[in-house]
């Protein structure tokens, strides 16, 4: 159905989907990754893939022993919403 990645050259989780690619920028700074911003494109919206983008971040991140910041609001609601994400949050 879709293909996630981390592209590292350009600081960036991707998702393909039918509709588009979805993303999530970030920066390392200390330590722990933030995530600055997550994206849909606007055809591909409301049909949760930037929640499975995160939910794929969040995997990651456990899978590497990475702490994860949220800087936008997406993935500050998408915490919050899920709080079984606590052990990966700095």
């Amino acid at each position: 159905m879709s293909d996630f990645r981390d592209n590292v050259p350009a600081h960036r989780y991707e998702l393909d989907a039918p509709e588009g690619q979805s993303f999530a920028d970030y920066r390392d700074i200390g330590g722990v990754r933030v995530i600055l911003h997550v994206e849909t494109p606007h055809e591909a919206r409301g049909r949760g893939y930037a929640s499975k983008l995160m939910a794929h971040v969040v995997d990651e991140a456990r899978g590497s022993a990475r702490k994860l910041r949220a800087s936008c609001a997406f993935a500050v609601a998408y915490f919050r919403r899920h709080p079984d994400t606590a052990d990966i949050q700095a």
